[in-house]
């Protein structure tokens, strides 16, 4: 029985855009560009195959692709 639990796969915990962008936001490193709206909004158009559950995210299954994809993407001053 123990080595089938290991080949489960667990459910992603979904959670509405808002709290994402809060937690995204507050755990990034100083320095580190931060989400916004509109940019995880970018993000989910050119990403909708990994939105499967409408416009519900998932800290594992969205956060690393999002700190791969928002430094390209985001408009900074220089």
């Amino acid at each position: 029985m123990l080595g089938t639990k290991k080949n489960m796969k667990e459910a992603p915990v979904l959670i509405p855009v808002s709290e994402f962008l809060e937690s995204y936001n507050k755990n990034m490193p100083t320095g580190w560009p931060r989400a916004t709206a509109a940019l995880l909004q970018k993000f989910r158009d050119a990403h909708t195959a990994l939105f499967s559950h409408g416009d519900l995210w998932s800290l594992d299954q969205h956060r690393k692709k999002l700190m791969d994809w928002l430094p390209r993407n985001t408009d900074t001053d220089k």
